[in-house]
């Protein structure tokens, strides 16, 4: 770790940390009470009251009601931020909480409430205080998961969420160059037990990150290999554009169907791998109807395209498709050489009954 790391940050630093988002209306500050959000509650603040004009910026505490202690802790963010000038707003995860897959929950519970937090407030912006720690640890969670270049490319600092930006500052600094911060304004902030609970997956990969630094995977490496995987994913998405426009072009004078994303499948299968590997799960995302689909199922789902398109049938007998499957709430079928992926009829719920019956 270099001593920057340790070192608090300028005011100067701050400036070009919100300097993109200066032409925003308003934002809204994703604030718990632990180091990392306190501190961009306070760097953004000292940002703001630098400017002539410049975007509102709202505070929101998601109290997820599974610890006693974050009523205590919102207060404290209330205290804080109306110390700062700043508006505060803590906003509660009410009704049963599943038991398992507990973080992921409360994560799109929390994205959630801040979304429609920033609906009233009337702000383009959610900003979030993601660290350069958190982007090492998102990536060696994904590369044990067996993600694809998309998921390790892990965290942007800008992306959508729910018609929102989702904007992280903070990505590149160390959380130490937090602490430290706060540390010479004085400022406390609230110690979540739970970031150190050994029973969830991210405080386990957080507590080797000493020993894989010792070996040379420090967060800024990682963060690195993060970066370069970004950029490659970048240049296939480029790629998988253009054989969009490549597979709609092969079909020019033929209107395509409503509804119905199709592929001639000779020239389908002349693209590489990942490219087509990208072009089915876009058009399958895009009409399924049962949530994205796993990278896994779609390369089992493209190697049996593949196969069949390699035998050099067209279509069985009786026009039959030669290969029908769903995935995702997708319909996938190869017939008459091409490829066609639509909305697969909605499953019935499991004890329904026939009006009338």
């Amino acid at each position: 770790m270099s001593d920057d790391d340790n070192s608090p940050i300028s005011a100067r630093a701050a400036k070009r940390l919100f300097a993109e988002l200066k032409a925003a209306p308003a934002l809204v500050l994703a604030v718990s009470g632990g180091p990392d959000s306190i501190a961009l509650m306070w760097l953004a603040a000292r940002w703001r009251r630098s400017l002539a004009r410049g975007p509102e910026l709202a505070v929101v505490t998601v109290d997820h009601g599974l610890r006693a202690e974050a009523a205590r802790e919102a207060r404290e963010v209330k205290r804080l931020a109306s110390e700062l000038g700043l508006t505060h707003r803590t906003l509660r995860w009410r009704g049963a909480k599943p038991t398992t897959g507990l973080p992921a929950a409360a994560r799109e519970a929390r994205y959630r409430l801040l979304a429609q937090a920033a609906r009233s407030a009337g702000a383009s912006h959610v900003l979030t205080a993601h660290t350069r720690d958190d982007q090492a640890e998102t990536l060696l969670m994904r590369l044990l998961r067996g993600s694809g270049i998309a998921g390790l490319s892990a965290m942007a600092r800008l992306s959508t969420r729910d018609g929102l930006v989702l904007a992280r500052p903070l990505l590149d600094v160390p959380k130490s160059q937090l602490i430290a911060t706060l540390k010479r304004a004085r400022i406390g902030f609230a110690d979540d037990p739970t970031n150190r609970d050994a029973a969830f997956t991210r405080p386990r990969l957080r507590a080797l990150l000493p020993q894989l630094a010792a070996e040379g995977g420090d967060a800024r490496t990682l963060v690195r290999l993060s970066a370069r995987l970004a950029r490659a994913n970048a240049a296939v998405e480029v790629l998988a554009d253009g054989a969009e426009r490549f597979l709609r072009l092969r079909d020019r004078g033929d209107a395509p169907q409503p509804g119905v994303r199709s592929f001639e499948a000779a020239a389908f299968a002349t693209l590489p791998e990942e490219v087509r590997l990208r072009l089915l799960l876009r058009a399958i995302d895009a009409l399924g109807h049962e949530g994205p689909a796993e990278l896994g199922k779609v390369e089992t789902l493209l190697a049996a395209l593949d196969q069949a398109v390699a035998v050099g049938a067209r279509a069985s007998r009786n026009g039959r498709p030669i290969l029908k499957q769903t995935l995702a709430g997708a319909l996938i079928s190869l017939a008459g050489g091409r490829i066609h992926v639509a909305p697969a009829p909605v499953r019935r719920r499991r004890g329904a009954h026939k009006s009338g019956s």
